[in-house]
Order: C-alpha cells, then structure tokens, then sequence
C-alpha cells in the first residue's frame, strides 16, 4: 500500500515555510489561553459530588439525557452499578443541599417509577484540581525529560532529543489551544489524549530520525540537507498510513463515541494532524537549520582569528 512510490521532495528546502505555519499555529494557541481562556471541567475547577441509588436499574444514558435538559449545567456521570450513580456538578453560586434537591428532582420527573435516594453530597474543593493539575504537569515533564534522555542516548547527541521534545511540546500546545477555541472543556480526558498525542508524535519522529541516522552511513558523500530530504521521502508513506489510521479511528470516536469521549476523539483527531506536520515538515528541518547556523559560527569564528 503506497500513496508514494518516488517521492522527491525539498523539505529543507521549505523549511520557513513549515516554520511560518508552525508560529501561526502557535499565535492562534496563545490567541485563545489569553484572549478566551480555558474552561476548566469539573476534575480541575472543583464542585459537588452526589451518589444515588435507585430500587430498579436505570440507564446511565437516560440520567444523561434528564439532566441535559438543564440549561448550564455542567455535570459528569459515573455508574456505581446498575442501581446507583454518581454525580459531578461543577461549582455553582448553590449550596450542597439546594444542588442536590435541584438534581434529585430532575431525576425523580425523568423516572417517573422509580425510587431515588441520596447517598451522599460532597464538596470537591479547588485543592483538587490543584492537585491533579500539578500531576499532570508532573506528567508531562517526566515524558518530556524520558524522551530527551532517550532520543539523545540512541542517537548519541542532545539536540535530537531536544528537536524532537520542542515539536511534541508544539504539538500539544498547538492542540490545547484549539480545544480552548472551540470551548471544550479542559479535564482529564483531554490530559489523557495530550499524552497519547505525545506518544503517536515521538513514535514517528524517532522513525524518521532512525531513517536518518542510517542514511549519514549509507550516503555519507551526501549534504546533509540531501540525507534528510531523502531520508523524509524514504519514511513519507509510512507515516502518512500510520497517522491515516489514527485518523480514522479517532473521528470515529468522536462522531459515534458520545458526548462523554466526543472531546478525547476531537483532541486525538486535532494533536494527530499536528503531530504528523511537526515529525514530518519540523523536526528534521529543525535540526538542520540548528546545524547550519553552528557551522556558519564556527566559520565566522575561524576567519576572524585569521
């Protein structure tokens, strides 16, 4: 299966092409955490948690359509079970029990037939969020750190681990920020589809600077820019298969999958794109420009002490 027998194209070449779309992208992420801000789900922002239980089983889709009908309600269902749900209303100007009548009366109109009682109502305070946002920023710098150690271990030098670390880092602030466009709620959904996005982008990297490292063997008499256009054009197909695939599977699930992961498909859908742009029109061309602007210092250095 081949979209590219012979490919030959000049991505070094293009390079400040790739890097205007990338700082475009970038402004249009800074655009919205400065101008729109994100809109924190309940996991980051705190709120009330509530349990019920019912006397018969209840569909956790007919609870979610019930408390739909609410306008601005911010809310998160979780099944305890088929007689019991849990849920998570984001922090409102209400008390505990005003929240939890207001609920329980929602419920009780949609099912009729059924007995409700409340187990529970609990405050989820902001330490939380707190909390867990402090762990995904653990998260994601532990990836980042492992990532650099790696790449630079494997191909015995810092800057590949670098250059491939700034594109991911790209890629989910580029993703981060259209989600905050499009008004999507940031939780831990979305932190867990960040880092899938991290591991789809460094796989095809890390390809592609195999590919390279091979090819400063094989056709060492080559420029370097040479070995990094054939060594793109080598793995092109590959890539563009592979992020197909993702691609399907994810607009899958964020057409078929329900509103509950509808986010998680969006983010996957969006951060895989980016991804392929990033490992195929970034990071190679990255490392070249870093390369030749070293040797042109190195060379300006050396005619001045001449």
């Amino acid at each position: 299966m081949q979209f590219f027998k012979t490919p030959n194209i000049d991505f070094v070449g293009k390079r400040y092409i790739a890097f205007t779309i990338s700082i475009i992208l970038l402004a249009l992420g800074i655009l919205g955490l400065t101008v729109k801000g994100p809109s924190y789900g309940i996991d980051f922002s705190g709120g009330i948690l509530m349990q019920f239980s019912f006397n018969k089983d209840v569909q956790l889709d007919v609870v979610r359509q019930g408390l739909s009908s609410q306008k601005n309600l911010d809310f998160e269902l979780q099944s305890t079970g088929k007689q019991g749900i849990i849920v998570r209303v984001k922090k409102t100007d209400k008390s505990q029990e005003e929240m939890a009548s207001e609920i329980s009366s929602v419920l009780q109109s949609k099912l009729a037939d059924t007995q409700i009682t409340t187990d529970r109502v609990e405050y989820v305070g902001p330490a939380v969020g707190k909390h867990l946002s402090k762990q995904a920023m653990y998260a994601f710098s532990f990836v980042f750190m492992g990532i650099i150690v790696y790449v630079a271990f494997r191909f015995k030098s810092a800057l590949w681990g670098i250059v491939g670390v700034l594109a991911l880092i790209h890629d989910v602030f580029v993703t981060f920020g259209v989600m905050v466009l499009t008004d999507r709620q940031i939780d831990l959904t979305l932190v867990a589809a960040l880092l899938t996005i991290v591991g789809y982008s460094i796989n095809n990297t890390i390809v592609l600077f195999d590919r390279i490292r091979e090819n400063l063997r094989l056709i060492a008499k080559q420029s370097f820019a040479s070995v990094i256009n054939v060594s793109i054009n080598q793995v092109l197909g590959r890539t563009i298969i592979t992020s197909l695939t993702v691609a399907m599977v994810s607009f899958i699930i964020l057409v078929l999958g329900g509103e509950v992961i509808s986010d998680f498909g969006l983010a996957l859908f969006i951060g895989n794109a980016i991804g392929l742009f990033s490992s195929v029109c970034v990071c190679a061309p990255l490392t070249y420009e870093w390369e030749k602007r070293k040797r042109d210092r190195f060379k300006k250095n050396n005619s001045l002490k001449k």
